[in-house]
C-alpha cells in the first residue's frame, strides 16, 4: 500500500470519528435541551404578594413614590442565600398604583455599585421621563421623574434599561408592576381586591449555581439565558389559597428570553379580559395565551369549591424549525402556579359582555408607513447607536410599521411611550389575543407583522424613545433604535450623549 493511501485511509478514519463525535455531541446537546418541571413541582410555598408601594399626596395634588434600588439577599431555596437586587427590599419591587389624569413623581434612588434605569414599560410619558438608557441614575444620586397618567386602566410594570446590561440587571431582580385604573374599568364587575381575587403573576425563569443565581447562557441558546425553573413574584413552587369563585390573574412575562404558553394542567377555559395597554373590547374564552418577555395578559379563570388546578406553560409550535424550537425552549413545559379552592367560595358576578374601547388606532388614518427588518445584528441591519437618531415622527399623526422577522431566531418587538394596534399577522388578521392594545408582540421566525399607532407626544426632537426587540439578550446586543417625536414641520435634533444622573 503506497504512503499516499495510508494516509488517505487516516485522515478518512480521523473524519468519520471527528463527525461520529460531532454527531453524538449535537444528539446529547439536543436531548438534554428540553425541559420540564411536570411532576417535579412540589407547590410547597405559598406565593408572595408584591405589597402595594406606599405614597403621599404633595401640595399639588401629585402622588409621590420612593424606589430605592438595592442589592440583598434572598433564601429562594431553604439554607441558601441568593444575592439578589430588588427595588426597596431584597428582590422584585413594590406594585405602584395610579389612576388616570393623576399627576405622578417616583423618588428614584441608586444604591448599587453600578449605574442603571428605572423604565416604565408600557407608559405614556415624556421622553426625559422614559427612563432609558438615556436617563442613567449613577450609584448613590437620585432621579425624580413626574408626568401625568394618561392613558387607560392597564397592567404596566417598571425595570431596569441600561444599554448592554438590561438583561443582567433584570436577572437580578429589578423589576416591579405599575397598575393603572380609571373610573370605567372601576365600575365594571371584575375581581379587583389586589392579593385576594385580583392577583399579580409575576414569571421569570431561573437558574442556580449553588447558592447564587447563574445567569449563563447555555450551548446553542441563541435567544439568550433560559432557565430550569419557573418562579412567581421570587416564590419557587408557588400555590395560591383562594376564596373567590373567579379569581383575576395579572400575567407578566418578566423572563429575559424564555416565551411562555399559558394554559391549566386540565385545559380548562380561561377569559382573557385585558392585553399589554388596557380591557379588551370583550373577553376573550381561551385555553392557550403566549407572552414573549415584556407582554402582559390579565385573564379571569373560575374556581369551584375544593378544587386545584395548575397554572402551565406548554410547548410551542411558531419558534421555527426543530432545532431552533429546542434550543429556543420552545419544547419546554413548566409547573408556574397551582390554584387551591376554599371548602367555600364567595359567589363572583358574571362577566360582562362589553369591557372597553380601544384606544388606538385602527391604520385607517396613517399618514406614512415604515419597516423593521428584525435581525440579532440590529435592526433594519444597523446595531444600536446611542447618539443617532434613526427614526423621526410628527406629534399628533398615526403611522403604520411594518415589522418582520429575517433570521431564523425568536425575536419580538417593543415600542416605548406607545400602545398599538395589530392589524396583521402575516397578511391576515391577528387572533384575538393580539386584538388589543399592545406594547409589545412576538414576532417568530418568518413572521411580518403590521402595527398601526399614534404618536402623542410632547415633541422632543433631542431626546428618543427606544424601539427594540425584548429578549434583553438580544437588545444588549444592539437590537435596538430610536426615534424622536417632533412638531409639523420640525426636524430631530441631536442627540446629547448619555449621562448619568448624579443629583440627589
Amino acid at each position: 500500500m503506497s504512503r499516499l493511501k495510508r494516509v488517505l485511509i487516516v485522515l478518512t478514519t480521523v473524519a468519520v470519528v471527528v463527525g461520529l463525535a460531532l454527531g453524538g455531541g449535537a444528539l446529547y446537546l439536543y436531548s438534554n435541551a428540553k425541559v420540564s418541571t411536570v411532576g417535579s413541582t412540589e407547590f410547597s410555598r405559598e406565593l408572595a404578594v408584591p405589597p402595594l408601594a406606599k405614597s403621599t399626596v404633595k401640595s399639588d395634588g401629585t402622588r409621590l413614590f420612593e424606589l430605592t434600588m438595592r442589592a440583598g439577599e434572598k433564601e429562594f431555596r431553604a439554607r441558601h442565600k441568593t444575592p439578589t437586587w430588588g427595588f426597596s427590599q431584597d428582590y422584585l419591587g413594590p406594585t405602584l398604583r395610579a389612576k388616570r389624569g393623576e399627576k405622578v413623581e417616583v423618588k428614584v434612588r441608586n444604591t448599587l455599585g453600578e449605574a442603571s434605569t428605572v423604565h416604565w414599560h408600557g407608559m405614556h410619558l415624556p421622553a426625559k421621563m422614559d427612563g432609558g438608557p438615556h436617563q442613567m441614575v449613577a450609584p448613590g444620586a437620585t432621579w425624580k421623574p413626574k408626568w401625568t397618567v394618561d392613558q387607560p386602566a392597564a397592567t404596566l410594570w417598571y425595570h431596569p434599561h441600561p444599554h448592554g446590561r438590561t438583561e443582567k440587571h433584570v436577572q437580578r431582580g429589578l423589576a416591579g408592576l405599575f397598575l393603572l385604573d380609571d373610573k370605567k374599568s372601576q365600575a365594571l364587575a371584575l375581581p379587583e381586591k389586589y392579593g385576594v381575587d385580583d392577583l399579580p403573576v409575576i414569571v421569570q425563569d431561573v437558574k442556580f449555581d449553588g447558592a447564587k443565581f447563574d445567569h449563563g447562557h447555555g450551548m446553542l441558546r441563541d435567544t439568550g439565558f433560559l432557565g430550569d425553573r419557573a418562579m412567581v413574584n421570587g416564590t419557587l413552587d408557588p400555590y395560591r389559597t383562594v376564596g373567590d369563585e373567579l379569581v383575576r390573574l395579572r400575567l407578566l412575562n418578566a423572563s429575559t428570553a424564555r416565551v411562555y404558553a399559558f394554559g391549566f394542567s386540565d385545559s380548562r377555559e380561561f377569559a382573557q379580559i385585558a392585553t399589554d395597554g388596557g380591557l379588551l373590547e370583550k373577553a376573550n374564552r381561551l385555553d392557550r395565551i403566549q407572552l414573549s418577555p415584556g407582554e402582559r395578559a390579565e385573564i379571569v379563570v373560575r374556581m369551584k369549591p375544593g378544587e386545584r388546578t395548575v397554572l402551565r406553560s406548554f410547548p410551542q409550535d411558531n419558534y421555527g424549525g426543530a432545532w431552533q424550537k429546542r434550543f429556543g425552549g420552545g419544547d419546554d413545559t413548566f409547573d408556574v402556579l397551582e390554584l387551591r379552592a376554599a371548602k367555600k367560595l364567595r359567589p363572583s358576578p358574571e362577566l360582562l359582555g362589553r369591557l372597553g374601547e380601544l384606544e388606538v388606532p385602527a391604520g385607517k388614518d396613517s399618514v406614512r408607513g415604515r419597516y423593521f427588518g428584525l435581525l440579532t445584528s440590529g435592526i433594519n441591519r444597523k446595531p444600536m447607536a446611542m447618539g443617532r437618531i434613526d427614526e423621526t415622527v410628527t406629534r399628533g399623526t398615526a403611522e403604520t410599521w411594518t415589522v418582520r422577522n429575517e433570521d431564523g431566531v425568536p425575536h419580538n418587538f417593543h415600542v416605548h411611550d406607545v400602545q398599538f394596534r395589530v392589524l396583521e399577522v402575516n397578511g391576515k388578521e391577528p387572533p384575538p389575543e393580539l386584538r388589543g392594545a399592545k406594547d409589545t408582540v412576538f414576532v417568530p421566525s418568518g413572521m411580518t407583522v403590521k402595527l398601526a399607532m399614534r404618536f402623542d407626544g410632547p415633541a422632543d426632537p433631542d431626546t428618543p424613545y427606544m424601539y427594540h426587540c425584548h429578549l434583553l439578550y438580544h437588545e444588549d446586543l444592539g437590537m435596538m433604535g430610536q426615534f424622536v417625536v417632533v412638531e409639523k414641520g420640525q426636524k430631530a435634533g441631536q442627540v446629547r450623549a448619555p449621562h448619568a444622573h448624579t443629583g440627589h
